[in-house]
């Protein structure tokens, strides 16, 4: 992998570059109420507004006057193959949790990645609603607001605190775990985030996450101690010709891999059930 310390001078131009789109954002947020923002839908029926826009044009502008050279892959900007060719680029989600941003939901944010040899070396995750910013360097440690996080000491799976889809907490309890359910957030990264500063012990996400969804909380979650991979173990890579991700595991080491096997026994379970009804 490209050597992320040359990659250092960058994060905290990201950084500011994050808090100025918050800001836009911010300028159509209206708490517990509508957007300001005209809302349209995306094909396929998710929701874009026009703060998502104006925020990823920001970025592009800014982050692209940063570091010329790298590629760009951004959920609201047309993808080009051009990038599949670059070692290093840009990975943005302007606004993460946008369903939530226009019903009024303070938990949303604008996610930032650097991506080297497919994987993250610098992340931003800046929330401006709840005023916490994230941010990450590979081998730098991992930060909220200016203070050191950690993900959760918890050695022992059962009663821990785990946010995950109804589907998936359901097939927790199939497998028999006994565990705290906590709210299943807007903004996937904010999710994961909150496993990387130990408020939640750990998360599931349903396949189909974007590589703008995760690759900024992938890195601050690795650099806080903990991990995120897919159900058979293997960490994301990221600048592919698909961006898209199976189901995801996060949390410390320990509790993601009890954590996948109790999801995979429960699963495994329901289809069985299926199967046995079918027949």
């Amino acid at each position: 992998m490209s050597n992320p310390h040359a990659f250092a001078d960058l994060l905290p131009r990201v950084e500011a570059a994050a808090r100025e789109a918050g800001a836009i954002a911010m300028e159509f947020f209206r708490l517990g109420a509508p957007t300001l923002a005209e809302v349209n839908q995306k094909p396929g029926g998710s929701p874009v507004t026009e703060a998502d826009l104006r925020v990823d044009h920001f970025l592009r502008e800014r982050l692209r006057a940063l570091s010329p050279a790298l590629g760009w892959l951004s959920e609201e900007s047309a993808d080009s193959p051009e990038r599949l060719g670059q070692d290093a680029l840009f990975v943005v989600d302007p606004i993460d949790g946008t369903r939530g941003f226009a019903a009024g939901d303070p938990c949303f944010a604008i996610c930032i990645a650097v991506i080297a040899d497919s994987l993250p070396v610098v992340g931003v995750v800046h929330a401006p609603a709840l005023d916490e910013t994230f941010v990450a360097l590979s081998g730098g440690g991992a930060r909220r607001n200016g203070a050191p996080i950690a993900v959760s000491p918890r050695r022992e799976l059962a009663g821990a605190s785990v946010s995950a889809p109804d589907s998936l907490a359901a097939d927790l309890r199939r497998s028999g775990l006994s565990f705290s359910q906590q709210p299943r957030l807007p903004s996937l990264a904010m999710r994961l985030l909150r496993v990387a500063h130990g408020e939640f012990d750990a998360a599931l996400a349903r396949k189909n996450a974007h590589d703008w969804d995760i690759a900024a909380a992938d890195i601050i979650l690795r650099e806080a101690g903990g991990a995120l991979t897919d159900f058979s173990g293997q960490a994301p890579l990221y600048n592919r010709a698909d961006p898209i991700h199976p189901a995801l595991a996060a949390g410390p080491p320990g509790l993601r891999a009890d954590l996948i096997q109790a999801a995979r026994e429960g699963a495994a379970m329901a289809g069985r059930r299926r199967a046995a009804s079918e027949t």
